[in-house]
Order: structure tokens, then sequence, then C-alpha cells
């Protein structure tokens, strides 16, 4: 990991408490594909949620249940964590060294996480943890880009940011992905209603935000208000997400 990328990752430890309150969380439809494509149901999985961050994916597979720790590196992302599911084990880790014995888990989830980790060694290390015809499972919350406001938005964004920071980058890593290893992929589309300054709020728990400084940050979510307030004027912003899901399954002996 360069220094950059090293501060990105660890910027969400001072913000994880506007994480945990802004960033979304998934539909009961992605834990449904997810079980179809592992040929498996949740309830009574070993399962290792990985860069769990504050929870959020944590507390959909614990209410499947799904028997979950959760693997964390960060000192702020994991009090915020304590603080929403103090009876879900939570451990120190990453996804290029996980603390676990061979054979250990059913599953291991990385919700918006894989793309942190160093995948010539998180690859192996799932391998390594999966029991036999266990599986892998890797997705992420990608704005609806088709959308003519979302797409607007992404471009101000891009400028503001100097790149493009948005969900084509992830979609390109996870085509990667599939390379690499045999995954199989479904896409779910959902949405959720949200007060404007939540949305705002959202954007800015963003690492590239995050690093971005907190003038330069607050100066561009003050001028999105302005322009969002031209499509949402009574406040109510409707975001739209396509969660992109991969899974692989570790092959039997």
């Amino acid at each position: 990991m360069t220094a950059a990328t090293s501060r990105r990752a660890h910027s969400f430890n001072a913000a994880a408490a506007q994480y945990a309150a802004h960033r979304p969380s998934y539909p009961p439809a992605l834990l449904d594909a997810v079980e179809h494509l592992a040929g498996r149901p949740l309830a009574g999985a070993r399962v290792l949620d990985v860069g769990a961050g504050t929870g959020i994916a944590t507390a959909l597979l614990v209410d499947r249940g799904a028997d979950v720790v959760a693997v964390e590196p960060g000192d702020g992302m994991g009090r915020e964590f304590r603080r929403t599911l103090p009876d879900t084990p939570l451990v120190r880790g990453d996804g290029d060294h996980l603390p676990f014995t061979d054979g250990s888990a059913d599953l291991i989830t990385y919700a918006q996480a894989w793309h942190w980790t160093d995948q010539e060694r998180s690859v192996p290390e799932a391998l390594r943890v999966l029991r036999p015809g266990g599986a892998l499972a890797l997705w992420w919350n990608i704005a609806d880009h088709t959308l003519p406001w979302l797409s607007a938005q992404d471009a101000r964004i891009a400028r503001c940011l100097g790149f493009d920071d948005g969900a084509r980058r992830t979609a390109d890593r996870t085509s990667e992905l599939t390379t690499a290893l045999d995954f199989r992929r479904d896409r779910i589309r959902w949405s959720r209603r949200i007060p404007l300054d939540s949305h705002l709020a959202n954007i800015g728990s963003h690492s590239a935000f995050l690093v971005l400084g907190k003038e330069r940050t607050a100066a561009f979510l003050t001028e999105e208000r302005t322009e969002l307030l031209k499509v949402f004027p009574d406040e109510i912003v409707e975001e739209s997400y396509v969660v992109d899901l991969l899974l692989a399954i570790r092959p039997t002996p």
C-alpha cells in the first residue's frame, strides 16, 4: 500500500461516527443473493466480515443468524463498531494477514473493503482460512450513474478532486478480479430517501474528501448543496445504488 493509499485507508478512523450515521446499508436482496451463490443459508454459517468498519454489513449478517466474527484494523472504526454491536466478536486484523486457523470459515465477506487489500496476499489468505466449499464474497454499493443528476454530481466530484473517484474505477477493479478467481456475479438495484444534509455527509465520509482538507471539503459541499437544491427542492434526496456482488467458492479437494 502506497503512503497516499494508506493515508486514505486510515482517514476513516477520525470520521467513524459520520461514516456510521450516513453511509448506506444494503438491501435484503443482497444477502439473498449471497446465499444463492454460496449454495447455503447464512443462518449458522461461520462468517468472517473483514474490513468491518462500523459494522454496517456485520449487523445484517448477524440478523440473518450467522455466527460472525468481525475483523477491523482501525481504532476509530473499531470503537464505533463496539458502540453499535457490543456483543459481536471483533478482532484486530486485515485481509492481508487474517488471524484465523486454516479451514475455519464458511464464508468471508468484504463489504466496501476488498480494494484496500493487496490481492497477492488477500486471495491466498482467504483461500487458506476458508473450508473447502466455503465462499469469498465481495460487494460494493455503487451509485447508479445512469441517472442524470448522479452523473452530473460525479463530474463535479471529479473536477474537485482532480480525478474520477467514482463507480467506474470500482467497476474496473471488480472486472479484473474475475480473471484472478472464478467469481460468480450479481447486481442488485436499490435506493433510499434521505435528507439532503445526510446525503452531503455521506459524500464527505469518503476517503478522498477526508484527506482533501476540511476547508476544501466544506467549500465543495456548500456548492454541491446549491446544485442539489435545483433537483431536490424539498431537500429529500433519493440515492440510487447498484450493489456489485462477486462470490467465489473455494474448490473442494
